[in-house]
């Protein structure tokens, strides 16, 4: 059996500012430390069932060179997990968006970062899965 790619594509990607300012004023909040995770169905033509964006906030980390090395951290974790969250999804066929949001104080190494991932996308399936329309 071939091993399936495991890539981020543009099409994964949030990037529309329409849809991330609706994501906002009326998504849900799925939280597990050190990421907080706001979400909505959102019914997508890209063939995934979700698109994501990254934040890692100025206030917590100034340094453009420490926010962007979270944020590596955090695409690539999600990048290596993302059939966790893809699995449940595509099975009972909810497509959503969202966007990981780092609450964290400190710069964690890449495997907290992996693991806190693993929980997240867990919690945020269970919570997408439980909502009505699933």
């Amino acid at each position: 059996m071939p091993e399936k790619k495991q890539g981020f594509t543009k099409n994964e990607r949030l990037c529309s500012l329409k849809l991330i300012e609706g994501l906002f004023n009326d998504g849900k909040v799925v939280f597990n430390y050190p990421f907080r995770i706001i979400w909505k169905q959102h019914t997508l033509e890209t063939g995934f069932p979700a698109q994501v964006a990254i934040t890692v906030p100025k206030r917590n980390f100034r340094k453009a060179v420490h926010r962007n090395l979270l944020k590596r951290r955090i695409r690539e974790a999600f990048r290596k997990q993302k059939e966790l969250l893809y699995a449940p999804l595509s099975a009972r066929g909810v497509t959503i968006i969202f966007m990981i949001q780092y609450t964290g104080k400190e710069m964690l190494e890449y495997n907290p970062i992996e693991e806190a991932t693993a929980g997240a996308l867990h919690k945020l399936a269970a919570a997408a899965c439980a909502d009505k329309v699933c």
